[in-house]
């Protein structure tokens, strides 16, 4: 049998290289289920005080997770519905806003025209050559997106059946997760296990605190500004923003096109104010105070994984990369060979660690042994015999 540690470090890279390709590959291909599981898990981890306190009432158990899962249900429904209504009366206005978004397309190629000297038909061929690309391309598109919604769909009827399933088998789930390791590793288990639930539960906690205050926010702002359908923008913006930093980028730039297709490009300033405004207290206040989660991800590690979670799950990637790290992070803090991967991730250095890297000077201490006179004496008493 060969030892790992005997192994050259060429041989090491590559053994992780390809490990990491191969588990990039199997939750890409495996998405469809993985993500189900995964934010049935997120759930589930979120509902389990609720069941617990129903459980101490005396209510079966099987009934209190029933219940519990109905609620939290049917409170989803009541904002999709919302959601959905205020949509309906955005579609009624929509050829009003055709008309405007057409105006203004047509003014923004003048303008590109007249200031790159280039003709308007040379525009208008180049817009109608992408979008013939487009309309060869929209069965392709369409057979997509339909197997997205379809697979959305499916999602949110089997969401419910396996939060239950988690909630049931909690138990023997935990139980599952300390047999896996020997009897004095239970301490840490119990204790990884402990702080993932906690960070899980303040983190989607403090992140539907911080939505709904930032969608009050918005609405408010909009509606004081005059923009069009300011609920619903606002909703939308506080939704995109639970995406880290892409998601802020998106919402701002909603609203600022509404404000000028129907209002003027002085409206759309403002909402640009405004909205700085609202992340400034978000980033301030919102998320240090209220949401307060254990999430102490560096914002270079943030970004990436953001990316990387929209490269690999859409939109349902970037939602759950931060989370997901924060998790990988705790079990690399408890991990001894990993801490230097933990640290990679979190972003705090002690002061102990910044001297002792940047600032603390090496010193070499030099000992002068100095002779002893007996010992001086007895060595020439030798040598004189």
């Amino acid at each position: 049998m060969i030892k790992t540690d005997s192994l050259p470090f060429y041989l090491k890279l590559s053994q992780i290289s390809i490990g990491i390709v191969a588990f990039v590959f199997v939750i890409y291909i495996g998405q469809q289920i993985i993500l189900p599981l995964i934010f049935a898990l997120l759930i589930a981890i979120l509902l389990n005080p609720f069941v617990s306190f129903l459980q101490r009432k005396g209510w079966n158990r099987v009934l209190a997770i029933l219940i519990v899962i109905l609620i939290a249900f049917i409170l989803l429904a009541v904002l999709l519905f919302f959601i959905f209504t205020q949509a309906s009366m955005f579609t009624e206005a929509l050829p009003q806003l055709k008309v405007k978004f057409s105006a203004m397309f047509e003014t923004a190629i003048n303008w590109v025209s007249s200031t790159f000297n280039i003709s308007v038909e040379k525009i208008h061929g180049w817009i109608s050559e992408q979008k013939g690309e487009g309309l060869s391309n929209s069965s392709a598109i369409i057979g997509k997106t339909l197997m997205t919604v379809s697979g959305v769909l499916f999602s949110f009827f089997l969401i419910p059946v396996y939060v239950f399933m988690f909630l049931f088998y909690k138990n023997l789930l935990i139980h599952f997760i300390s047999a896996l390791f020997s009897k004095d590793k239970n301490g840490m288990v119990n204790e990884v296990m402990t702080e993932t639930k906690n960070l899980i539960q303040s983190y989607l906690y403090g992140l539907s605190i911080e939505a709904a205050m930032v969608a009050i926010l918005n609405s408010v702002a909009l509606l004081i500004i005059g923009v069009d359908y300011a609920i619903l923008i606002g909703v939308i913006g506080a939704l995109l923003n639970v995406i880290p930093y892409i998601g802020g980028l998106i919402a701002i730039s909603l609203p600022m096109i509404i404000a000028v297709a129907t209002q003027s490009p002085s409206a759309a300033l403002w909402v640009f104010i405004a909205y700085i405004i609202v992340q400034f207290i978000d980033n301030q206040i919102i998320v240090p105070y209220i949401v307060a989660s254990k999430v102490k991800i560096n914002g270079l590690i943030s970004i990436i994984v953001v990316i990387i979670g929209g490269a690999l799950w859409g939109i349902a990637g970037m939602f759950l990369s931060i989370p997901l790290t924060a998790i990988v992070k705790v079990f690399f803090d408890r991990i001894e060979p990993l801490k230097p991967w933990g640290i990679l991730l979190g972003d705090e250095v002690s002061k102990e660690d910044k001297n002792s890297i940047f600032r603390k000077k090496k010193t070499i201490k030099i000992q002068v042994v100095k002779p002893r006179v007996k010992d001086m004496k007895s060595s020439y008493k030798n040598k004189d015999e």
